[in-house]
């Protein structure tokens, strides 16, 4: 009876030892190819840094405002007007329509994932999110409010108000304040990251790509995307011209306006054209794309941007598979957000 039941716990020690060592054995069974890439990938990637605890009452805080109608001029207009964090954090539309029914003339970009931006609008003109947060609110075709203390004047409105910035700020004499109504948005934002296929692949699990989408993200790095598209957002912390190689973009993306980005902002003309890269976490739901969202298809986009950036026209196929690499980028939305 002894050699059957040694034999058993055999078994049983060699099971444990391939879960504890799950990472090491799964490594060494990958092929060449996948070890490269994989190894390759994690030279100019990396996952999503830890995000905002949701349950603090700062966050708590910013969550109530950033869906409250209330500051805006028509009382019908949030943050989640133009950044539906159920919609990935985006309307879908080139462009917003805002109190008045006026339309920007830039993309709403997603606040989703974007606490890993180095700085925040198109044209970079906000160094973080709480200043960002205080753009919108004042800006006369968007929410359009007057200034911060028509902000705060809604606030004092509210006893419920009043006692969530108390608990948010306890240390504060005057806690009520429009520079505290921004860092309220702003850590609520920095709660809402989407972890997807692309961290575990990074982790080790390199399964959690297919086979086309790990031929789609070799092409993106040898294609030189990665000039730009980096770190944990791939993009958002870099002012690049667009057409950098060929342009003006414009007549690639059959563009109305002829918005020169950065330059607006600076008045510097070696600023012209230039704009954020924008992170490609959640792209194949954010579209349309680019500044202005003149084009609709992803497809294009990878085409445009390949030809305009880096002077290379990719084949069908490529782009195909740039684009399958594009959607293991698309995340879980958190549920706390909703």
């Amino acid at each position: 009876m002894r050699k059957p039941i040694l034999s058993v716990i055999a078994a049983l020690s060699l099971l444990t030892a391939c879960h504890s060592g799950g990472s090491k054995t799964e490594t060494q069974r990958l092929s060449e190819a996948d070890q490269k890439l994989i190894q390759s990938a994690k030279t100019f990637f990396s996952t999503l840094p830890e995000a905002k605890d949701p349950s603090t009452p700062l966050a708590l805080l910013g969550k109530k405002l950033y869906y409250d109608e209330s500051f805006s001029a028509n009382g019908k207009m949030s943050c989640n007007t133009c950044h539906p964090i159920y919609n990935y954090g985006v309307d879908n539309e080139p462009t917003s329509p805002g109190h008045d029914g006026t339309r920007g003339t830039r993309n709403s970009p997603t606040t989703l994932n974007a606490y890993v931006h180095s700085v925040q609008f198109w044209d970079g003109r906000s160094p973080d999110l709480a200043d960002q947060a205080k753009g919108p609110v004042l800006n006369p075709v968007e929410m359009g409010l007057k200034t911060g203390d028509d902000v705060v004047a809604i606030l004092k409105k509210s006893d419920e108000y009043q006692e969530m910035f108390k608990k948010a700020f306890p240390d504060e004499a005057n806690p009520l304040t429009f520079d505290h109504f921004a860092q309220a948005i702003a850590e609520f934002e920095g709660t809402l990251a989407t972890p997807a296929a692309f961290d575990d692949f990074l982790n080790g699990a390199i399964g959690s790509l297919n086979d086309e989408q790990k031929q789609g993200l070799g092409l993106f790095i040898e294609t030189g995307c990665i000039a730009c598209h980096t770190g944990p957002g791939l993009g958002g912390t870099m002012m690049q011209r667009f057409g950098l190689v060929h342009g003006p973009y414009w007549e690639l993306t059959g563009s109305q306006l002829h918005d020169e980005g950065k330059f607006t902002v600076s008045g510097d003309e070696n600023d012209k054209n230039v704009f954020k890269s924008p992170s490609l976490r959640n792209i194949a739901k954010t579209g349309p794309y680019f500044h202005d969202g003149s084009v609709k298809s992803l497809e294009e986009a990878i085409r445009i941007m390949a030809y305009t950036q880096l002077g290379k026209e990719l084949k069908p196929e490529e782009i195909e598979k740039i684009a399958a690499f594009f959607q293991s980028l698309t995340g879980k939305i958190p549920e706390h957000a909703l």
